[in-house]
């Protein structure tokens, strides 16, 4: 089930940022809309980019220790100033653009200034314990055991990502089989792209 949290014409859009806690979902929304031929840039893959680029060991200390320099280093919303013009480039050729991984509130007052009424949020949401199940399951380097997982909910909630899901425009419950989940996605997508 998803909920729109706008009324009439609250579907326009020219770009959508996914945020959600890690597990939640984000990757597999990523995944339909990419399907439906829209593209996307990854917050998530610049910081794997980043480790790789300094040559570092790939685990989960380390992801979390780039994304947090970063954002020392440069500002919180180092990431979503680098993207920007990505996503410029991109909607000079389509008329929708993700942004998945949205994490934190400085990164979307970036893209709200930037984009104005034509940026949305959806919010992916999951209970804890199955999203952690989902994580185990992925095995992505970043991932790691349950201590890591619960770090790195903490770290991103101190981002501002809880208020970043609480303030979406729309919301997609992930509490059912990967099939049920995408079925949602689809009808997300279909009823932005028909307003």
């Amino acid at each position: 089930m998803f909920l729109s949290g706008g009324g009439e014409g609250s579907f326009v859009a020219r770009v959508v940022a996914v945020c959600g806690m890690p597990g939640s979902g984000k990757g597999e929304f990523a995944a339909v809309l990419a399907a439906s031929g829209i593209p996307n840039v990854s917050m998530g893959d610049m910081v794997r980019a980043e480790v790789r680029s300094k040559g570092l060991v790939e685990e989960p200390h380390v992801f979390g220790q780039v994304a947090a320099e970063l954002r020392a280093n440069h500002g919180e919303d180092v990431l979503a100033v680098r993207l920007c013009d990505r996503v410029d480039e991109l909607l000079n050729t389509h008329s929708l653009v993700l942004i998945e991984g949205l994490r934190g509130t400085a990164e979307d007052a970036v893209f709200s200034t930037r984009w104005g009424e034509t940026y949305r949020t959806v919010a992916i949401e999951a209970e804890i314990e199955l999203r952690f199940q989902r994580i185990v399951q992925r095995g992505r380097s970043e991932d790691g055991d349950r201590a890591a997982f619960e770090t790195r909910n903490e770290r991103e909630r101190g981002w501002g990502l809880d208020h970043l899901i609480a303030n979406a425009d729309d919301v997609l419950h992930n509490d059912v089989d990967l099939e049920k989940f995408q079925s949602r996605c689809k009808a997300w997508l279909e009823q932005l792209l028909a307003a």
